[in-house]
């Protein structure tokens, strides 16, 4: 396989993201639902193309993700925001099909521009159930600011939507939508049989390996057939999982309390964020975990923050200064997150089709400077 030119660099591998949206696609056919890409996790627009071919458009967070996909996507496209901008909504509302508001206030607020631009309306609901660890990606966490809660919910205010939007997993499988759901029609079914559509939300792991197609398949099914309604899905991590990587260059290497540190060009806080927000462990293709292989280093970046640890891994061979380091899944929320903290150059994007490597992106000082000023 052909190594990048240049380091630290993001390859995301074509083949491997066919390979995602392949199963997609039947999960669609088999369910009967659409499915969109959420660009929160992917917003690699390059590939925007190919993925049109398999999944009915993407979904955006604000004006500037809803513009990619109508540019570049060209085919549906959904916006969410927990509160949109004044100055903004009018244009939002020329390029997006679906709008979902976060309060009945902000309902109010556009629902004559959003009505008037022929957009189908939805409201976030928030069904109080959680099923996962993680409160900073919990949406149903007390006191959550993301969606309506039943206690607020205006019945006398649904004049115009068309339907409702929950999201509340992260990287879950199917039992968890199961679960969720419960608590979706135990608190709002009655309101569903009025509505045209109901959105999943994403955070659903599709495409790892051992994931429960068969139970989503069963719970689109269910609700597509009691409500009469269209089912969304807006998965982020499903589409690009496993289809990238973040390749690295060894720097220098030092010790200090009998602990190795190797010190690559690559940064958790400015490249891999998620390293220390989620926080996670990010794969590194012949690695091992720490003492299982015969060298152990704590990698780390080369920025001035303490905590710029990648994690402590194992190798079969001791590391020397240029050697490369290559880790997987960086595809999703890698890309999306990056920064210049430090001054750390961002690294450069490449395509990897049939073995060979395209460069589609390199940044250079002018990025970091015109930032701020």
């Amino acid at each position: 396989m052909e190594h990048a030119a240049l380091t630290p660099a993001y390859i995301v591998d074509r083949e491997l993201l066919i390979k995602n949206l392949e199963i997609l696609r039947q999960v669609k056919q088999r369910a009967g639902c659409k499915i969109l890409l959420a660009q929160k996790a992917f917003s690699m627009y390059c590939f925007y193309p190919l993925i049109a071919e398999y999944l009915d458009g993407a979904t955006a967070s604000g004006l500037f993700e809803a513009k990619l996909s109508h540019e570049h996507m060209q085919k549906e496209n959904h916006v969410f925001s927990s509160a949109y901008r004044p100055d903004e909504f009018d244009e939002i509302a020329k390029i997006c099909g679906h709008i979902v508001f976060n309060s009945f206030a902000q309902w109010q607020t556009y629902k004559k521009q959003a009505l008037a631009a022929n957009a189908s309306c939805g409201l976030r609901i928030n069904p109080e159930i959680s099923t996962q660890e993680h409160a900073i990606y919990d949406p149903c966490s007390p006191g959550s600011r993301l969606g309506i809660t039943i206690d607020r919910f205006k019945d006398n205010m649904l004049d115009g939507i068309d339907g409702l939007h929950f999201h509340t997993l992260c990287e879950q499988d199917s039992d968890a939508l199961e679960t969720t759901l419960k608590a979706v029609e135990e608190k709002f079914g009655k309101y569903l049989y009025n509505m045209k559509w109901l959105n999943f939300g994403g955070g659903h792991h599709i495409t790892r390996p051992g994931y429960d197609i068969d139970r989503l398949v069963k719970c689109v099914k269910h609700m597509r057939k009691k409500y009469s309604l269209e089912i969304y899905i807006e998965p982020g991590e499903a589409i690009a999982l496993n289809a990238g990587f973040l390749e690295s260059r060894v720097l220098d290497i030092t010790e200090n309390s009998g602990i190795k540190n190797a010190i690559l060009d690559v940064s958790a806080a400015c490249h891999m964020p998620d390293v220390i927000e989620m926080p996670y462990r990010p794969p590194i293709l012949d690695s091992g975990e720490p003492d299982e292989k015969a060298y152990t280093y704590r990698l780390g970046g080369p920025s001035c923050l303490a905590g710029d640890i990648i994690g402590d891994y194992s190798f079969d061979t001791a590391l020397n200064i240029g050697d490369r380091i290559i880790f997987g899944d960086m595809a999703i929320y890698s890309m999306v997150k990056n920064n210049t903290f430090n001054g750390m150059a961002l690294p450069v994007i490449y395509a990897r089709e049939n073995g060979k490597l395209k460069l589609i992106k390199k940044f250079d000082y002018s990025d970091f400077k015109n930032r701020l000023s």
